[in-house]
């Protein structure tokens, strides 16, 4: 599944090769949860790191630069959960790591030939799970045997706004929500669906422009 998303990440960039793009770095730290799950859950702190090309789709008269662009992204996100099943005891970790592949439109807002620095983005976010762990104490026995089992791929949507800074860095923020089941058999009874989501701050540098 680790090749699968380095594959879906350059196949996005290379059936646009011939097309003129840009190269850019990204890092983000956010706070991530994993919802219906545990009784009292508290979101985890983590970082991601990653890799992504813009590519123009619209271009921008005036100016000679597009205010819609198609961005795929290669990343690493250091995700997961917190939970505190007892409050006399440690709180337990969920620490879940995993390759993202979002692909987003990004937009500029624009008026008349005039680009602003401001952008919205959004598109599916594919994810596939490289490391995870449980540590801290037992939690409920109504959640016995439930948390074994974790689904190694997952998707969803991502969605953001930004402020291109300077030439070569914007800032952004960032919010990630799943649509697939992180534990397929917790709260079976009950029909529970269990997702991950996650909110970051983060910025992206643009490394290199391809012609």
């Amino acid at each position: 599944m680790k090749k699968a998303s380095i594959v879906l990440f350059l196949l996005t960039i290379g059936f646009i090769s011939a097309q003129s793009f840009k190269l850019g770095a990204t890092a983000n730290i956010h706070r991530s949860s994993i919802v219906h799950v545990h009784d009292v859950s508290k979101p985890a702190w983590g970082g991601g790191v990653g890799v992504f090309g813009e590519i123009p789709i619209v271009d921008n008269d005036i100016f000679d630069s597009a205010w819609l662009y198609l961005v795929p992204q290669l990343e690493f996100s250091m995700q997961g959960e917190n939970a505190q099943p007892y409050s006399n005891k440690d709180k337990q970790q969920f620490p879940n790591y995993y390759l993202g592949v979002p692909v987003y439109v990004k937009y500029f807002f624009h008026r008349s030939g005039w680009k602003s620095d401001l952008f919205l983005m959004a598109g599916p976010r594919f994810e596939f799970l490289v490391y995870n762990d449980r540590k801290g104490p037992e939690g409920y026995a109504m959640y016995a045997g439930q948390e074994d089992k974790i689904n190694s791929f997952g998707y969803g949507l991502s969605v953001g706004a930004g402020l291109r800074v300077q030439d070569d860095w914007e800032i952004f923020v960032r919010f990630d929500r799943g649509f697939s089941k992180i534990y397929p058999d917790y709260d079976a009874a009950n029909k529970t669906s269990t997702y991950n989501r996650l909110l970051g701050l983060g910025v992206n540098y643009y490394i290199k422009s391809f012609d």
